[in-house]
């Protein structure tokens, strides 16, 4: 592998570093949003899951005590 100076190297880095694309605002709010969406849902559904199951549970373990 060939050795870099460092000088070099940053430039590589300032030429990768122009390549990048950044979100625009409206880019970013929307995807905030979008996740904040999608995680409420999760917790949600989840939430729901949780309650299924102990219910499930809380009820078996009526029947083995015999109440």
């Amino acid at each position: 592998m060939a050795k870099t100076s460092p000088s070099e190297f940053v430039n590589q880095v300032q030429t990768e570093a122009k390549k990048i694309v950044w979100p625009t605002g409206r880019e970013t709010i929307m995807t905030a949003i979008m996740v904040v969406i999608m995680t409420s849902l999760l917790g949600i559904f989840f939430f729901g899951i949780d309650t299924f199951f102990g219910a499930i549970v809380q009820w078996l373990l009526s029947l083995a005590s015999g109440r």
